[in-house]
């Protein structure tokens, strides 16, 4: 499988010639009757656990450095990017009482500040600023929610991207934080309605992903007092993914506790908070369970809304009395359509907002709660929406972007769909230059997939056009249009940006989904694969100039299609990645995506893993595509052992001169999976990035 040369590096005049040499240490594991050899399992520590790892790390950072950091016009790219990039970015405001809190990120900081508003249309006025609290710009606002009433506001801050969220709670008009604090990645909160407590999610053991629970806090109480609901290892099953996560209706009565049996399914109950306050008994009464299908959704009154794929694969809701929640008792209130999947209900006054995917853009359509259609929201284009409601309100408001629309917030009236703009981001660039096309075309086995193609419209189809080509196709999770200011310099340039909706994802609903997991994930790969050959085939670029990205489930993407088709590609980014697949369940909280793409601990589930896990399909003398492999050193999700042990192996086996196509190796120290980062950091990251893509794509001269 790998050949266990060193390799070696040579410094001529100045200059690298090749990566720095990488020890191979031999180790075979034996699955199932097959032997398999790593030759770079000593690379799987966190450097704060190994020298020798750290000491690898840093020379694998130089080399990265030598190369990144002399490309010919980054230093110009940086400063273009740093000027879009530090444009102001506006959150759409969440309402409590009279007041409005919203983020903006104004300029050059790294982080958003918090705002709060007397009234929509008040003057805003800072109310939190993460960037005091840390002149390094590590400290990110990861979430907040006011009280009912809005004279509280609990937030969560965490540190260098490590996701582990702390709770406080300030008090709104004085600006003054109150003693409550509660660690423990705390990940958000739902408070009682005369404040006097919330609910909260949290881990009963940070070095523990599975040690989730539910809890309530009492104001002006320690957290060790905090009563505990419901905690993963003693009052429930052990999760085999994401669990437990709890909501609270409005009034404070109904708690929905929902359990996850895989990336598809999940248990729900509901609980009589009431009963709990009296007695102390915590009587779970059974929604649905056992069945292969996700439901959720709000609380009015005694009333779930409840929105599920049981038998409506595109998604469906229903009126669910949580007095008697059985299922012969549900009323359907809006079925499920073949044209569009159900991606999330919003609850507001006298309404409910469904959020629809169709065909891989967004559409907002208004309810009445007995599920009387009274029309759609009208939205600015074909693109990407989300919308903030409150149930004690009929307005709204929505955040819109598409590929050529930067970010726009507009105020709803939800008794008459009328839209009215409450916030634009400027940016200095002509969105009516770009072409925005959705095209068709077919996967290996024939099944149809759907892409959006976003160039200037002065770019001939001549085959030679610099070429990026973005995909996911996991977890459900949709791609849909947005505006990203960091894609401008390659757009501007004359460069094609495609976006394959892949199967895997949830654009087609969850039979497009389970197409794309588990023994069927090789689907997902054939459908990149087909993306990128139509792209050829159809004159916009070619293999010489066309490079694929893709970011944590992308990055395995990226790079399980790099070693299928490495003659495809001229450049492979592949961030914060999963690359070793007979390993990964056992790093960090990776065990509860077993449900996602199995284990090499099962047989069957091995032989489909052991066939694609990129790292185990290196091949030594193959010509590999310039790569960029990025990781961060505290990503709380994605281990950054398989960004090391990949690099090691592709440095070890590619054929291809290692100054011209090189294998690079970034790790981001201070960084996590890519939540809170600082904008320099954000800055750096992309000129790496794009500099290094344009290079390998002819974009630049070498």
């Amino acid at each position: 499988m790998f050949m266990s040369a060193v390799i070696s590096s040579v410094v001529v005049s100045g200059m690298l010639v090749g990566p720095p040499a990488t020890k191979a240490e031999p180790v075979t594991d034996v699955y199932h009757g097959e032997s398999i050899v790593d030759p770079f399992r000593w690379l799987e520590p966190l450097e704060a656990d190994s020298d020798a790892v750290r000491q690898w790390t840093d020379a694998q950072l130089g080399y990265t450095r030598g190369i990144l950091d002399h490309l010919p016009g980054r230093a110009q790219l940086e400063a273009r990017l740093a000027t879009l990039m530090e444009l102001p970015s506006v959150g759409a405001p969440v309402a409590g009482g009279r007041w409005y809190f919203n983020t903006v990120r104004a300029g050059d900081q790294n982080q958003p500040t918090l705002f709060v508003r007397d009234g929509a249309d008040g003057d805003p006025r800072p109310i939190l600023d993460p960037n005091t609290l840390d002149p390094d710009g590590l400290t990110s606002l990861d979430w907040f929610e006011p009280s009912h009433d809005g004279r509280l506001l609990a937030f969560g801050v965490s540190h260098a991207g490590d996701e582990n969220s702390v709770a406080h709670v300030l008090d709104v008009e004085r600006g003054t934080w109150l003693a409550d604090e509660i660690s423990g990645k705390v990940n958000g909160v739902y408070w009682m309605p005369d404040a006097s407590g919330f609910f909260y999610g949290d881990l009963a053991d940070l070095d523990n992903p599975y040690s989730g629970r539910v809890r309530f806090h009492r104001l002006g109480t320690h957290a060790r007092e905090d009563r505990t609901l419901f905690e993963q290892y003693k009052t429930g099953p052990l999760a085999t993914t994401w669990g437990p996560g709890a909501s609270v209706s409005r009034d404070g009565r109904w708690m929905i506790l929902t359990y996850w049996t895989s990336t598809r399914s999940n248990d729900l109950w509901c609980i009589d908070l009431d009963r709990w306050f009296r007695t102390g008994e915590f009587v779970q009464t059974e929604i649905i369970t056992g069945d292969a299908s996700t439901s959720d959704g709000p609380v009015s009154g005694d009333t779930l809304f409840m929105l599920t794929t049981s038998g409506t694969p595109n998604g469906s809701v229903h009126a669910v009395d949580l007095t008697h929640p059985s299922r012969d008792a549900w009323r359907t209130i809006v079925p499920e359509r073949a044209d569009a999947t159900i991606d999330s209900i919003h609850l507001a006054r006298g309404r409910l907002v469904v959020r629809y995917v169709s065909r891989a853009s967004t559409r907002l359509e208004r309810f009445r709660l007995d599920g009387t259609p009274v029309g759609p929201i009208e939205l600015p284009g074909i693109g990407t929406a989300s919308i903030v409601t409150n149930p004690d309100r009929t307005e709204a408001f929505v955040s819109y972007t598409s590929y050529n629309d930067p970010s726009s917030i507009w105020r709803a009236d939800l008794e008459t769909g009328a839209l009215a703009l409450w916030e634009q981001t400027e940016v200095p660039f002509d969105p009516s230059t770009l072409t925005v096309d959705q095209v068709e075309y077919p996967s290996k086995d024939g099944t149809p997939v759907t892409m959006f193609i976003v160039h200037r419209t002065d770019v001939r189809l001549d085959g030679a056009n610099p070429t990026i080509l973005y995909g996911y196709g996991g977890f459900n999770i949709s791609i849909t249009p947005s505006f990203n200011p960091a894609r401008i310099p390659w757009l501007e340039q004359g460069g094609v940006y495609a976006f394959a909706n892949l199967r895997g994802g949830g654009e087609y609903g969850e039979a497009w989904h389970q197409d794309g997991m588990l023994g069927r994930k090789q689907h997902t790969f054939d459908d990149f694969i087909a993306a990128a050959e139509y792209l050829v085939a159809r004159r916009y670029t070619s293999p010489e100039h066309l490079a694929i990205l893709g970011g944590s489930n992308g990055g395995l993407l990226t790079g399980a299609v790099m070693v299928q088709r490495p003659d495809l590609f001229a450049a492979v980014v592949s961030a914060v990645p999963l690359l070793d697949m007979l390993r990964y369940q056992d790093f960090l909280m990776a065990r509860y995506w077993v449900p996602e793409y199995g284990s090499s601990e099962d047989p069957a589930q091995y032989q489909w893993l052991r066939a694609y896990s990129p790292y185990q399909n290196i091949r030594p003398g193959t010509k590999y595509p310039a790569t960029l492999v990025t990781a961060g050193e505290n990503d709380s999700r994605v281990h950054p052992m398989h960004a090391r042990k990949m690099v090691a192996g592709l440095q070890q086996a590619t054929t291809a001169d290692p100054d011209a196509d090189p294998i690079l190796l970034w790790v981001d120290r201070s960084g996590g999976h890519g939540q809170g980062k600082p904008l320099s950091a954000r800055v750096r990251e992309a000129a790496d990035l794009y500099s290094f893509i344009m290079w390998q794509t002819g974009m630049y001269p070498e």
